[in-house]
């Protein structure tokens, strides 16, 4: 069994749209989805605010190369054109961590395969990543610079402005088999 951890975001069209259609693929994979925020864009491309979430989901058929396909997929169902990097984007399916089972207890995945780096590499420096994760995994870590770090403390580590970018919404993602989530709210860092 492979569980993951995707971040998931959309600044074009129905952005909901997009982000539900990430939730409804994941089916019964699903084990938590986060509130959805909004989020200022990053990068030197002038363009609309981002619909951020994250989802954490598991599947014994994917390993980490599967998890990229099934991502990439999705992007092209929804019309992502690989052009301007961090230009606006229909859909934005990023494998933030990975974890393989193992009989001691999950064990995490690391890649710098030329497809696919993992941890991802810049998850520990965006708060519209880390904000919803905390949301609905408090205790989650992420390996940075060879270290588990507690993600609430790389979190308070980000420029206020940074955190204060990310901005809670009403915008709910259903879910259309009975799965666990967190109801919608700011974590506290």
């Amino acid at each position: 069994m492979t569980r993951v951890v995707l971040s998931i975001g959309s600044n074009l069209g129905d952005r909901v749209g997009r982000l539900q259609s990430v939730v409804d693929a994941l089916g019964e994979s699903l084990l938590a989805v986060s509130p959805a925020y909004e989020t200022d864009a990053w990068g030197p491309v002038a363009q609309g605010p981002f619909l951020n979430a994250v989802v954490i989901a598991d599947d014994p058929a994917l390993d980490e190369f599967g998890w990229l396909r099934w991502a990439q997929q999705l992007e092209e169902a929804a019309g992502r054109v690989r052009g301007q990097r961090w230009g606006p984007r229909t859909l934005d399916v990023d494998l933030v961590n990975c974890y393989q089972s193992a009989p001691d207890g999950d064990v995490e995945v690391f890649s710098r395969d030329y497809r696919l780096t993992l941890p991802h590499p810049l998850a520990h420096l965006r708060a519209f990543v880390l904000i919803p994760w905390l949301a609905i995994q408090p205790d989650a870590e992420l390996t940075v610079d060879g270290r588990k770090r507690p993600i609430a403390g790389l979190l308070a580590e980000l420029e206020p402005a940074d955190r204060g970018s990310v901005r809670l919404t009403a915008q709910v993602l259903n879910l259309t088999t009975p799965q666990r989530v967190v109801p919608n709210a700011m974590p506290e860092i």
